[in-house]
């Protein structure tokens, strides 16, 4: 199939968003909502509204060619070049479209991939074209509390029973569990085997009998974390993706689209801290310039960075070492946004009051440091550029 000209697609894109949606203006220091939150304060009603909401977008989008514009027409995509994607990612923004949670490029980008990728055919004709089109939303079940960040030492049991196994086990810190559909779970199916050998993955219900779902109160007094115990979960074989014993393999897919996606994180409240700097009504001190100037300058590291990794994709090739530096630029931003949020309110930060851009910080600064952990730990980040991109020697296990 003859990819259409790049312009001709823009345009229809631009078309299709401008009934869809209303031009984003830019917003006024003191307009609209202050919110900087990393992770969302919902209750779980407002969490469902806003999934469903988002939701009906996506699958409009889809509906109108522009919701797998790179998958291949069997999962409804248009198979075009991800110069494409880019393309309309750019004049998506120009309009104030419904704000994708994290669920979301969790379901497209992490889970639908990864099942196009290990499995079966009846399994990629049952959940890819759904995922991507978000009729059916996913979850990572992961993290487990004594595993650590070290996923290959879950202890999460799947034992084989007749035709189908039997799930046992505690996940956490995982996001949008209430709203999801399933849960892709790595579990231990070979306790005698090495670590790594001996997992496999499961696509799971959420709604089956023994899945129970416990939101986590963090610090920032929301609950947008949750952990799922897994007692006595039966699935059936046609639930394991991927072959038995190959669940690692399974997971670094996965791990691999996470890191390919976090490039963008915590940009866009850089920019609102550096809106702060400029509309604070006063003078800033040389401390002061001198940490904003680091922030803009690190933002624009992290900007520079994402564009080279979409350089690659574009050209075809596999993202080198910046894919995994990305990850920990996002967080070295995230903490000097709240640097500087801390450094130029002062006592304002920690007052709740009605004045706009101030209190609003709080939820910030006190959940940035949860991307340190999420979407794999800066640590385990570090040990991948040391070990695998830099060739230094393995850290003692």
């Amino acid at each position: 199939m003859t990819a259409p000209d790049l312009d001709g697609f823009v345009a229809d894109a631009r078309a299709w968003l401008g009934g869809a949606a209303e031009p984003r203006t830019r917003r006024s220091w003191g307009d609209g909502s202050d919110s900087v939150a990393v992770f969302e304060n919902w209750t779980a009603e407002q969490e469902r509204e806003e999934t469903d909401r988002v939701r009906a977008y996506e699958q409009a989008k889809f509906d109108a060619g522009f919701g797998a514009i790179t998958w291949p027409p069997e999962y409804g995509g248009r198979d075009l070049p991800p110069s494409y994607l880019l393309a309309f990612r750019r004049v998506e923004a120009e309009y104030d479209v419904p704000r994708r949670t994290e669920m979301f490029p969790v379901t497209q980008q992490l889970i639908a991939p990864t099942i196009a990728q290990w499995g079966t055919a009846e399994q990629r004709a049952t959940y890819v074209r759904a995922m991507l089109r978000t009729d059916l939303i996913a979850c990572q079940l992961f993290s487990e509390t004594e595993a650590g960040s070290d996923l290959a030492a879950v202890r999460t049991r799947a034992v084989r029973d007749g035709d189908g196994w039997v799930l046992n086990g505690h996940k956490v810190w995982t996001s949008g569990a209430p709203v999801a559909d399933y849960g892709l779970a790595v579990t231990r199916t070979d306790p005698t085997a090495a670590k790594h050998a001996g997992l496999t993955a499961f696509l799971v219900p959420m709604d089956a009998p023994g899945v129970t779902v416990r939101p986590i109160r963090q610090m920032t007094g929301g609950a947008s974390f949750n952990e799922v115990y897994l007692e006595e979960v039966r699935l059936g074989d046609r639930y394991r993706i991927g072959p038995e014993g190959q669940g690692w393999k399974v997971a670094l897919t996965v791990l691999a689209s996470e890191r390919l996606d976090s490039g963008a994180l915590g940009l866009e409240n850089a920019d609102q801290a550096v809106e702060l700097a400029r509309n604070l009504g006063r003078p800033l001190t040389e401390l002061e310039r001198d940490k904003v100037a680091d922030l803009v300058t690190r933002s624009y590291v992290q900007r520079l960075t994402g564009m080279r990794v979409a350089a690659a994709v574009v050209a075809g090739d596999d993202p080198g070492p910046e894919a995994s530096v990305g990850k920990l630029l996002a967080t070295d931003t995230m903490a000097r946004t709240s640097e500087v949020a801390r450094m130029l309110l002062g006592p304002d930060l920690t007052v709740r009051s009605d004045k706009w851009g101030t209190w609003a910080w709080s939820e910030h600064v006190l959940g940035a440091p949860g991307y340190r952990i999420a979407g794999g730990t800066d640590e385990i980040q570090h040990n991948i550029l040391a070990e695998r991109v830099l060739g230094l020697p393995r850290e003692p296990r």
